[in-house]
């Protein structure tokens, strides 16, 4: 009898692996530009280098996973986001130039990670479990946790062992994804489709529900990364906290009312129409944004800003079960277009925020009120997701 809780454990620790490549370099980059003495402007250029990796080996995903099979290119996955985290500790001493060491390594666990985000959701969905949308929602609350984990025992190895000792945190880190290696090589993986029988991109395209669910996922990372990102700029202005403090206060205590919702759902996913749990969400998250931009009161400007976290957390794993229902044949392709759609949410909405802020005489607050147009949209593009009504 095969063994999917092995599967499902080990996308789990696939998922906590995504969290720290996308998690821990941003911890450095003040030490990166002390050190190395590289310019904040070529430091910038890691996060984009990270994020436009992933939406590439998004697109190659859609394209040529399924030829070249889900056990190869997860393990690939995980051998990826090792060496790459092994190479920051090691790249920027080989190199003239230490940035050319560490944006190789970043694009080494970016491709790692992209793969992750890829495969990960529809290993799980293949596996026989009962409830598939709660099991969803549970597994992509790894990454919230995996985000938490990384900052505070990152923040505690460097307060008790000191910042300079960051290389062999980097090759600690690495442990985890050396030891996924061995989970992915010999769990079960299944297929969702027989090699030939999926939609494919071109079907999917033709379909106008699932341009719906690209604006979804869109919507969802914008929502959710457009707040996560500058959660901690937000309780350093509004609240007046140090950085670390920050970082603690804002990023760890967003992503831990994300993972609680995902949490939630998991537990009790069967007894609610998913539908109607994504679009109370999408009120509460627009209400979280209109909350953290025009409150008078920093503490409830804040407390917008976590109870945000929890508002998108159904979202991304949300419109991925949504898509499986509806397109069961959308094969590999369908989760790579929708990873692709929402890391592109994840680069649009942080953006906006920012430019809008800078064009604002810096201020957060009117950044974060035009980001209320994430959730507006995401509102109602769920509408074309509601069961329709028989007319007699």
């Amino acid at each position: 009898m095969k063994n999917y809780r092995k599967t499902l454990l080990a996308c789990y620790l696939g998922f906590i692996t995504q969290a720290i490549c996308a998690n821990f370099a941003p911890l450095l980059f003040l030490k990166f530009h002390s050190d190395y003495a590289i310019p904040l402007g070529r430091i910038a250029l890691i996060p984009t280098a990270f994020f436009l990796t992933q939406l590439i080996v998004d697109f190659l995903c859609a394209r040529f996973v399924d030829g070249i099979g889900y056990r190869r290119c997860i393990v690939a996955s995980e051998v990826c986001s090792a060496a790459g985290l092994l190479g920051l500790a090691l790249l920027p001493e080989v190199f003239p130039d230490p940035f050319t060491g560490i944006l190789l390594s970043v694009l080494l666990y970016a491709i790692g990670s992209g793969l992750i985000e890829v495969l990960g959701s529809p290993i799980v969905e293949a596996c026989p479990f009962e409830h598939k949308e709660a099991v969803m929602s549970l597994l992509h609350s790894f990454y919230c946790w995996g985000s938490v984990g990384v900052v505070v025992l990152s923040t505690l190895f460097f307060a008790v062992f000191g910042i300079d000792r960051w290389k062999w945190l980097a090759c600690i880190w690495a442990l985890l994804p050396l030891y996924n290696i061995y989970h992915f090589a010999t769990c079960p993986i299944e297929h969702l489709v027989e090699e030939g029988r999926g939609l494919g991109i071109r079907g999917l395209l033709r379909k106008p529900l699932f341009w719906a669910a690209i604006v979804l996922m869109v919507c969802a990372g914008a929502s959710e990364l457009a707040m996560a990102q500058w959660a901690s700029a937000f309780a350093e202005a509004a609240i007046g906290l140090s950085k670390t403090w920050g970082d603690l206060t804002g990023p760890c205590l967003f992503a831990v009312s994300m993972g609680i919702c995902r949490v939630i759902f998991g537990k009790y996913g069967h007894r609610l129409n998913l539908t109607g749990f994504m679009l109370a969400s999408g009120a509460l998250c627009l209400v979280c944004y209109l909350l953290a931009s025009l409150s008078a009161s920093p503490v409830l400007g804040l407390m917008g800003c976590i109870l945000c976290g929890f508002s998108v957390g159904i979202l991304w794993p949300g419109t991925i079960s949504i898509c499986s229902g509806r397109f069961p044949t959308g094969g590999t392709a369908m989760f790579a277009l929708l990873a692709m759609a929402g890391d592109l949410g994840g680069a649009l909405g942080p953006g906006m925020v920012g430019s809008i802020t800078q064009h604002a005489a810096d201020n957060l607050r009117a950044g974060l009120l035009a980001g209320c147009v994430f959730p507006l949209i995401l509102m109602a593009a769920l509408l074309a997701f509601l069961p329709k009504r028989q007319h007699p």
